[in-house]
């Protein structure tokens, strides 16, 4: 059964409203609706690229030249998240009575960027993003740098010991995990980036202002998307930690597959090598890669046998200096467009925002809650969930759903006993927003 989020026509309008916002503005009504827009169509993109569909989304986000404020709107909540949102944590009058338009804001980055990833698989979407692609290689450098220092790893951040987390603190923990699998996204956005992009400036910002190359050496040896617990591999696959039985422990992930290949079209392009600087620094860097090209990894990904000879020949000569040319280098502006435009402000807009925006009235709570049944259809959400859902207490997979609203997932009983004081409040709002929905449902009838 072809299950759809919305219409072409519906896309359209959408994409067409789509706009930028000052870093005041975020988490108002208007950017709150922006970002339902922004839901449904990276819902809808997923699901025309998984079936193979027409991706309708993708043609008119090209073709109505808004990839650029997408990339605009990823950069400005991330300059929030850094700017504004530890002020706003810390501010002792700030007690709200629900923490789901603080962390919508958090997850929007998230939503923009599996959008971009989904998209930017195709070329004419990476000549679309235009100036904006300097921006998307800024961004991703700052990711991949953070993933490769474990920063935004969860666990690198201790929990509160008494178990006793207020839903700040809560929310904060959020934040950590959602930036890792933003992080994680960057990865597959830079691969993307560098199949498709010819431009020589976007070129020379990766290899010779960020040193792209070094980067992924470090993701390589640090593997973050990896790790051991209690004596067992786990691997991050589909957004989840799994165990990795002892037979696929060199099985290549996807997250492994894309940085390979990012290295691949970096140090093989004509272009590339032609702008590199193979100094002795970044020479044994690179050379660290040939202990893990093993014959199990190229089986799996035969191009690499390329990058293997590559690497054999490297290590035996000392390459030509990268020609000296003149390059017109565009430099991206929105980061440091909208950090100067708030220079200073940063209290300022954090204390305008609770008082205006992160302090709903319950009616405001209802009205948010009806919109958001409306945005997560549960049966379109299911179709895009490859995995079974989560215990909404301890992360397992869950087969039993909350008799009143069906929207939360539970494992066994228990767990739902110890998540009631925290669901309790978000549960009559959702139940009270399925039932308008379908009022109007049979009212339109």
């Amino acid at each position: 059964m072809d299950t759809s989020v919305i219409l072409p026509v519906e896309a359209e309008g959408f994409i067409q409203s789509l706009e930028t916002f000052a870093l005041r503005e975020v988490g108002s009504a208007r950017w709150f609706r922006q970002h339902e827009y922004i839901e449904k169509l990276n819902m809808q993109a997923i699901l025309n690229a998984s079936a193979v569909h027409e991706e309708f989304v993708k043609e008119l986000l090209v073709s109505l030249g808004k990839i650029p404020v997408l990339v605009h709107e990823m950069i400005l909540v991330e300059v929030w998240k850094q700017k504004v949102f530890p002020i706003l944590c810390q501010l002792q009058d700030f007690n709200p009575k629900t923490t789901f338009h603080l962390y919508m804001v958090i997850h929007h980055e998230a939503t923009v960027i599996n959008l971009l990833e989904t998209i930017l698989f195709h070329k004419d979407s990476c000549d679309a993003a235009d100036d904006s692609l300097h921006d998307l290689v800024d961004y991703c450098h700052r990711k991949l740098t953070l993933l490769a220092s474990g920063a935004t790893r969860p666990g690198a951040h201790t929990q509160n010991q008494h178990n006793q987390t207020s839903s700040i603190e809560e929310l904060q923990m959020q934040n950590i995990a959602v930036e890792f699998e933003i992080s994680l996204k960057a990865v597959s956005v830079l691969r993307y980036i560098t199949d498709h992009t010819d431009s020589i400036s976007v070129i020379n910002r990766m290899l010779c202002t960020h040193n792209m190359p070094c980067v992924l050496v470090q993701l390589i040896d640090s593997c973050p998307w990896s790790r051991c617990q209690k004596g067992e591999l786990q691997k991050h696959v589909n957004g989840e930690w799994q165990k990795v039985p002892a037979e696929d422990h060199l099985k290549m992930t996807k997250l492994d597959g894309q940085v390979w290949l990012t290295l691949y079209n970096l140090l093989l392009k004509e272009d590339c090598q032609r702008k590199y600087d193979f100094n002795n620094f970044n020479k044994n860097q690179l050379l660290k890669l040939r202990a893990f090209m093993t014959d199990v990894l190229i089986d799996q990904l035969p191009n690499l046998i390329e990058l293997q000879r590559f690497l054999a020949h490297l290590a035996v000569t000392d390459p030509a200096l990268p020609k000296k040319e003149l390059i017109l280098e565009q430099i991206p502006e929105m980061w440091n467009n909208i950090v100067q435009e708030n220079s200073g402000k940063w209290k300022a807009i954090a204390k305008y925002q609770v008082k205006e925006t992160f302090s709903p009235s319950d009616s405001d709570l209802r009205h948010q809650a009806q919109r958001l049944a409306q945005t997560y259809n549960l049966d379109v959400m299911e179709s895009l969930l490859p995995e079974k859902p989560k215990c909404g207490s301890c992360g397992k997979e869950a087969s039993k759903r909350c008799s009143q609203c069906q929207r939360e997932w539970y494992c066994h009983r228990q767990c739902q006993v110890k998540h009631w004081p925290k669901h309790k409040k978000a549960c009559p709002l959702m139940v009270e927003a399925t039932e308008k929905i379908q009022q109007d449902l049979q009212i339109q009838t």
